[in-house]
């Protein structure tokens, strides 16, 4: 009922489903390619919808090089692994993308079938040209050997929060500026808009997951940093806490305009893009995240439950 309260948004929906059906049909045949498309549909819904914007060679290449991290993030992300096994594998994931045969138990549902199946993103990592498989690879290992360090590292200060998001967000944009470079069809960015970009959305998502991530089995894995929640709280966990809510609103409220630093670089960097396709796909989900950060800024119900964009709310 809610949606056909909304009509303009069903219909942007509907055109989304065209489009979606449409892309589907252009995945090359190959096995590899299916399960690399199906995968990025199960591990990333909102980033199979904007990859559709994309021409196939750029599309196929975007599509490995998100896999290629979600799978590096998982391995980070499962706190079962120790320490002394998760640190050597995140330092030397570059190098496996290029073995076809390489394979990490690790995560859970869809994520788990990706590190178990990992082969088909090796084999199509392969296909790609040598521009993008350059770009991929630099980016993985800088992105691995960030994530090492901040295994054995908290996030005390904001300049460790920046330098965190850089690792795991801002190279994602870094890489994906690459990846347009090397389709031809854009210039070379400033690595300095391009880690805006990431850090950016990387930040936003922190904040929208706090009692997500803050509820997390076996530990809690927090990225909020010290210097900015120490003044409003003796312990990042008392802002669950009903009693805790008015200094829990005004410590979000922080680090929500902390996120919004990024957002002046991250229009510059659109509005030097030139192929229309590529500044849609950069452009949803900045438009997502400045959302976001509007539905979370003095919203207790971040600490409650999930806040988040309607997809057709988004679209129109």
């Amino acid at each position: 009922m809610g949606a056909l309260s909304r009509p303009e948004e069903v219909l942007a929906l509907v055109k989304l489903r065209v489009a979606a059906g449409q892309i589907k049909r252009q995945i090359p045949p190959e096995e590899h390619w299916a399960f690399a498309y199906s995968m990025l549909q199960k591990v990333s819904r909102s980033f199979a919808l904007v990859i559709q914007q994309l021409g196939p060679e750029l599309r196929n290449a975007v599509c490995i090089f998100y896999l290629v991290l979600r799978a590096l993030d998982t391995v980070e992300d499962d706190t079962s692994i120790p320490t002394e096994v998760k640190v050597p594998i995140l330092q030397e994931f570059y190098r496996h993308i290029y073995n076809r045969d390489w394979h990490y138990s690790c995560g859970t549902n869809h994520y788990k079938m990706l590190m178990d199946k990992f082969r088909h993103v090796s084999t199509a990592f392969l296909e790609l040209g040598e521009g993008y498989q350059k770009a991929i690879e630099e980016v993985t290992r800088r992105m691995g050997a960030g994530m090492a360090k901040f295994i054995c590292k908290e996030v005390e200060t904001v300049d460790d929060y920046d330098e965190y998001c850089h690792y795991v967000a801002g190279l994602v944009g870094y890489g994906l500026s690459r990846l347009f470079y090397a389709a031809g069809t854009e210039d070379l960015a400033l690595d300095s808009l391009s880690n805006s970009m990431g850090l950016f959305l990387q930040k936003t998502n922190i904040i929208r997951d706090y009692l997500e991530d803050i509820n997390e089995i076996p530990k809690s894995r927090m990225f909020w940093p010290r210097e900015i929640w120490s003044k409003y709280a003796d312990k990042l966990e008392d802002f669950k806490y009903e009693e805790n809510s008015k200094k829990a609103v005004q410590c979000l409220n922080n680090m929500v305009t902390d996120a919004l630093i990024h957002a002046e670089e991250c229009l510059q960097y659109m509005s030097a893009l030139k192929d229309p396709a590529i500044f849609r796909f950069c452009a949803i989900p900045q438009i997502m995240a400045i959302g976001t950060c509007a539905l979370c800024y003095n919203n207790v119900h971040v600490f409650r439950g999930v806040v988040k964009m309607r997809r057709g709310k988004l679209l129109l």
